[in-house]
């Protein structure tokens, strides 16, 4: 699995790519599309400038709040800065997935890995040089009690690293994982995503002589080992990481030239609108992503925007763009007919929306890999089709018969032809009219739907969806949560329709049974967000996870972007083909960015008091 999709560039400025190592041979990289542009002899990102300087504060607004600095339980919100998975600010990887090539990792606390040409195994051998920020060297045993400790605490992790049977030190500081099965050509590439924990600090004891416990939330600022570290923080409102010095990995190639800052200074806002405020104000937000087409369009014209202190930029979007979606969850006996989905899915006229909303500015998205290869079109080529067929019986006819296209409400009369089409299904799923209400003809039972939001501006996406389902004669309501209260409802699936982001890479792999697979869907805390439990959809899924080759790998994933297309899941929504930034002048960039990841603050930098 990749962060994102971007384009291949030849070897960087005085850095020549080296032959692509053998199973077997250790290596310093590795990658499951293309051999690194670096190869052996990566020095450094050519897109970033090495002599950076170093110093001042980069403040950043977010919103709802925080109470826990453990991101790897799913009780309590973690605070701005910690992740999951990547680490964060706070922790590094075995190896690190790299910002501008699809599919490459380089090592970090790894500095090499192999595996054999079967792909059954994975080992890793540490850099001697890695560190806690006690000064405590991170050990295989570091490594061994990470793996278990997180595939035990969170799904992604479990999901992820299914097929890994045992892990086992193979040396002083060599470590081996084994799997269940041979053929995952992906999977000794994402072992090197492993966040790795200091096991020494999680089995002592606290100033108190209280043993820590991980399986719990914590606001003790836990050691870490990477660039940064909290320095303070106030609880809900603010939180502010310190730059580690003496960071064992500071002059790493992956890290030079980057993580800039002293400090970086996070401000909780109540919601969206009031973190857009504080950026215009200054002081409290120095950079935004901006992804509100309607502040795009008419919100900069504040005094700072027109005197040059905010400088705005549009920089064209190479990489996949995720499904962003409304999520109908089929956990819930209302939505599991897929006749029912179908129906919800032909009422959403995103058309109008993007005229009266986003200023025509947005693009429908018709693909759970959109804007990649992996994307299907027209109707199955004979390699889905030998995926396919053994499933015929399991899978909507229209997946062999019909292209998958979403309804256009651009044409007159449209709306009306929609919504007619969307009644049919509904009443052959069982439904009927009983005065203004749609009702289940067999219970009476009205037709009613919940749409659930975490920030008052989501009533602007899904009010006018929910509005066109009263046409219907479905009941909707909007109901907007505070973050905490999102993140518990979502956790454990308790909800009807929500707002949700798949994204996806150019080397989709072992994370799409945290998305799609049966066991994921009962599993609190899983992506599987729309509970899908369809055999069909396993089977495609472990097509993917021992595809043999790339073309292997392209076929696969299409024929699952069609079932998961033709089963109505989601309905989709849009995507910005471009990346919309913000930010005030007290921030410099390098001449260039990443192609594949887009975008990367921590290669920007303070401008120094007194240059121009």
């Amino acid at each position: 699995m990749s962060i994102a999709l971007g384009l291949l560039a030849g070897p960087a400025l005085g850095q020549t790519a080296q032959p692509d190592p053998q199973p077997g041979e250790w290596r310093q990289w590795s990658s499951i599309i293309e051999p690194s542009k670096y190869g052996e002899n990566f020095t450094q990102y050519d897109y970033v400038n090495p002599d950076a300087p170093k110093g001042g504060t980069l403040n950043l607004a977010t919103s709802g709040s925080f109470d826990s600095f453990n991101p790897f339980v799913l009780r309590g919100t973690a605070a701005a800065g910690f992740a999951a998975f990547g680490g964060g600010l706070a922790y590094d990887t075995l190896m690190d997935q790299a910002l501008d090539e699809p599919g490459v990792s380089h090592g970090l606390i790894a500095e090499a890995m192999q595996y054999p040409a079967d792909y059954s195994s994975v080992s890793f051998r540490l850099d001697p040089d890695a560190r806690w920020h006690d000064g405590q060297p991170i050990t295989v045993d570091d490594v061994i009690w990470s793996f278990e400790t997180v595939t035990r605490l969170y799904p992604l992790y479990a999901n992820y690293y299914h097929n890994v049977t045992s892990v086992e030190k193979t040396g002083e500081r060599e470590l081996t994982f084994r799997f269940d099965q041979t053929g995952n050509r992906e999977l000794p590439n994402i072992m090197g995503d492993l966040v790795v924990l200091p096991k020494h600090y999680w089995e002592g004891e606290d100033a108190n002589g209280v043993k820590r416990n991980i399986d719990q939330p914590t606001l003790v600022p836990p050691l870490g080992s990477g660039p940064y570290r909290v320095k303070s923080f106030d609880t809900g409102n603010t939180v502010t990481w310190e730059r580690v010095p003496d960071y064992w990995a500071k002059d790493h190639p992956t890290r030079l030239g980057r993580y800039n800052y002293d400090n970086i200074h996070y401000t909780y806002f109540r919601d969206a609108n009031a973190a857009w405020e504080a950026f215009k104000r200054g002081g409290f937000s120095d950079y935004r992503a901006e992804n509100s087409a309607g502040r795009w369009a008419t919100g900069y014209d504040f005094p700072a925007f027109k005197d040059g202190r905010v400088i705005r930029k549009a920089l064209p979007s190479g990489g996949a763009q995720p499904m962003q979606a409304y999520v109908l969850n089929t956990r819930k006996e209302k939505f599991a007919d897929p006749r029912v989905r179908q129906a919800l899915g032909l009422a959403f006229n995103f058309q109008e929306m993007n005229r009266t909303l986003f200023h025509g500015q947005y693009h429908r998205t018709e693909s759970f890999f959109q804007n990649t290869e992996l994307a299907a079109t027209g109707l199955p080529d004979a390699a889905e089709l030998e995926i396919l067929e053994p499933l015929r019986d399991q899978l909507p006819p229209e997946v062999f018969t019909k292209e998958y296209t979403l309804p256009d409400y651009s044409a007159p009369n449209s709306e009306r032809e929609y919504l007619r089409q969307a009644y049919d299904l509904l009443t052959q799923a069982g439904y009927v009219r009983r005065g203004s209400d749609l009702v289940n003809g067999q219970t009476g039972e009205v037709f009613s739907i919940e749409f659930l939001g975490d920030d008052p501006n989501d009533s602007r996406i899904l009010e006018p969806f929910a509005n066109q389902l009263k046409r219907l004669g479905i009941r909707t309501n909007v109901r907007i949560v505070d973050s905490s209260q999102y993140q518990a409802l979502t956790d454990n699936f308790n909800f009807d329709i929500i707002t949700g982001q798949f994204a996806q890479s150019l080397s989709p792999g072992n994370e799409q049974r945290d998305f799609w697979s049966s066991s994921a869907a009962s599993q609190p805390g899983s992506r599987n967000l729309p509970g899908i439990r369809n055999p069909a959809v396993d089977a495609i899924i472990d097509k993917i996870v021992f595809a043999k080759n790339r073309d292997d790998l392209v076929a696969a994933s299409r024929a699952l972007d069609r079932v998961l297309l033709w089963n109505a899941y989601v309905v989709p929504q849009w995507h910005n083909p471009d990346i919309w930034m913000a930010y005030w002048n007290k921030l410099q960039l390098p001449e260039r960015q990443p192609e594949y990841i887009g975008v990367d603050p921590f290669s920007w930098w303070i401008r120094p008091e007194g240059s121009n």
